[in-house]
C-alpha cells in the first residue's frame, strides 16, 4: 500500500474499532439495507485479509432493523418499544453480519455490553477476555449495546461513546467513526460555504466549530455531538480516531485524507477511571470544602470525612458519586466507600475519632484515590 502522504497513526494501526451508524445500514423506514451491510464487510473483510490488522466492529442498527417488522414507522421514544425492537433486529443483524461475512469464510462472534460491563471490574475483564480471544482464534468481533436489557440508569447513550470505551478496552490503535457524514465541517454541510475540518489536534481546533446533533436518517441515536465527545474520550485515552462517511470507510482505513483526523491528545489511563468519567451516572453527590478540592486536584489524594460539607441523594456503598466544590461546581467522580444514610454523622470528621466511636471500619476514606478521577476544571 502507498502511504505517502498517508496519516501515519491509520497506517500504523495493527488493533482497530471501527464503529458504523444506524442511518449507514438501514432505510430511513427501518429495515437492514443488505447492500450496505456488504459493502462495509466488503472493506473490512479486506482491510484484515492479511492476517496483520485485526477489526473490532461496534455497530448500531438493532432498533432500526427491528421496526419494519414490528409494523412501527419510526424509532419508539419508550424504552420498552426499544427493547422490543431491538429483540427483533438483534438477530437480523447479527444473521446479516454472519452471511455478509461468510463469503469471505470468515466467522463472527456476537457481544452484547450495558455500561455495568465496563464498571463492574469482574465483567470488564469476562468483556476484555472474550474480545481478545475471539480476536486470537480469527472470528470477528461486533460490539453493540444490549438494547434489549438496558434501563435507562446502565445505557451508554449512544454506539459513539461505547465505541471509544470498546476502544480502550481492547486496547486498540485506532478508532474510526463511520456515519452518513462525510466528515466535521465548520458549519452546516448542506450550506454552500461550509469546509470540511481535515484535522483536530485539541480543543482549540474545535473553536468556532458548529457541530450539529441529528443524523439524516432519524433511526439513530447519535448526531455530530456525540460523535465529536467519542473522538474527544478516545483521543484523551491515547487512541487517534477518524471520522467520515461509511462509503469512505476504505480510504480512511488506508490513511487517506477523508474524513476528520483527530490526533491522540493524551496517555491511556486507567479502565476504571476511564468508565469513571465517561461512562458511570452519578447516584448522588458530596459538596466538599476547599482543602478537600486542593487535595485531589492538585495532591491528588483521597476524599476523607473530614473535607466533607452536605450530601445529597440516595445511594449505596460502591456506586458512583459526584464531587462538588462549594459552588456546586463537578470537580471529581469516584466509586463511594458508605451508603449515604451513614455518611451524615461522618461529616468534618478525622478517620481516627471516628474509628475511635464507631469502629476501625471507618478508619479510611469516603473515596479513595484508586476509585477516583479529576474532571476538568
Amino acid at each position: 500500500m502507498d502511504v505517502s502522504g498517508a496519516r501515519q497513526g491509520v497506517t500504523e494501526a495493527r488493533r482497530i474499532v471501527v464503529k458504523v451508524g444506524s442511518s449507514s445500514l438501514t432505510t430511513a423506514a427501518g429495515g437492514l439495507d443488505a447492500d450496505r451491510v456488504d459493502a462495509l464487510v466488503d472493506v473490512l473483510a479486506k482491510v484484515r485479509s492479511g492476517g496483520e490488522r485485526e477489526i473490532v466492529l461496534v455497530s448500531s442498527g438493532a432498533i432500526a432493523a427491528g421496526l419494519a417488522p414490528l409494523g412501527l414507522h419510526r424509532r419508539p421514544k419508550d424504552l420498552a418499544r426499544q427493547q422490543a425492537a431491538a429483540s427483533v433486529g438483534q438477530g437480523l443483524l447479527v444473521a446479516r453480519y454472519t452471511a455478509s461475512f461468510a463469503r469471505y469464510g470468515v466467522r463472527v462472534g456476537q457481544v452484547l455490553l450495558t455500561s455495568n460491563d465496563t464498571s463492574r471490574r469482574a465483567h470488564y475483564r469476562n468483556a476484555c477476555r472474550t474480545l481478545d480471544q475471539l480476536l486470537d482464534m480469527g472470528a470477528f468481533p461486533i460490539v453493540n449495546e444490549n438494547d434489549t436489557v438496558a434501563t435507562d440508569e446502565i445505557r451508554f447513550g449512544d454506539n459513539d461513546r461505547l465505541a471509544a470505551l470498546v476502544a480502550h478496552l481492547v486496547r486498540a490503535d485506532l478508532l474510526v467513526l463511520l456515519s452518513d457524514v462525510d466528515g466535521l465541517y465548520d458549519g452546516d454541510p448542506s450550506i454552500p460555504g461550509a469546509s470540511r475540518v481535515a484535522e483536530v489536534a485539541g480543543p482549540e481546533d474545535l473553536a468556532g466549530v458548529v457541530i450539529g446533533s441529528a443524523g439524516k436518517a432519524g433511526v439513530g441515536t447519535g448526531g455530530m455531538v456525540t460523535k465529536v465527545e467519542a473522538a474527544r474520550i478516545a483521543t484523551a485515552a491515547g487512541v487517534p480516531v477518524v471520522l467520515t462517511s461509511a462509503s469512505r470507510a476504505a480510504d480512511a482505513l488506508a490513511g487517506r485524507d477523508t474524513g476528520t483526523y483527530f490526533h491522540r491528545t493524551g496517555r491511556r489511563s486507567a479502565d476504571r477511571h476511564l468508565w469513571l468519567a465517561h461512562a458511570s451516572t452519578p447516584q448522588g453527590s458530596l459538596t466538599i470544602d476547599d482543602g478537600a478540592v486542593r487535595a485531589l486536584v492538585e495532591r491528588h489524594g483521597s476524599l476523607l470525612p473530614a473535607g466533607i460539607v452536605a450530601v445529597e441523594g440516595e445511594f449505596n456503598a460502591g456506586d458512583p458519586v459526584e464531587l462538588r466544590d462549594a459552588e456546586g461546581r463537578p470537580v471529581a467522580r469516584g466509586l463511594v466507600n458508605f451508603d449515604a444514610k451513614e455518611i451524615p454523622q461522618l461529616l468534618g470528621r478525622s478517620t481516627r475519632d471516628l474509628a475511635r466511636e464507631l469502629g476501625p471500619a471507618y478508619e479510611r476514606e469516603i473515596v479513595h484515590r484508586d476509585d477516583l478521577v479529576v474532571l476538568h476544571r
